[in-house]
């Protein structure tokens, strides 16, 4: 039991510090989001994003066609990077 438990600690903390924060959304979204399409598909007038809650979901739908794996924090700072550059929700 106490090696069930000193295992799982230790899990817990690589875990933990796998995740450097340092992630770098404009490198991340020239990196990978340009495989699909350039930047025109944030700023034309139709485009499908309306909204922050939409930008969101479709970082996430990205995320999880290409299996990239993002961590919710830097979900978090590419939308906000989308939002910023682009959008201005």
């Amino acid at each position: 039991m106490r090696n069930t438990l000193l295992a799982c600690t230790t899990l817990l903390t690589l875990s933990a510090n796998a995740y450097s924060g340092q992630f770098d959304p404009a490198g991340f979204l020239a990196e990978n989001c340009s495989r699909c399409h350039d930047e025109t598909v944030y700023t034309r007038p139709d485009r499908r994003v309306q909204n922050p809650q939409q930008l969101e979901a479709q970082v996430r739908r990205c995320d999880a066609n290409f299996g990239t794996r993002l961590f919710d924090e830097d979900i978090t700072s590419l939308v906000k990077y989308l939002n910023d550059r682009y959008y201005n929700f």
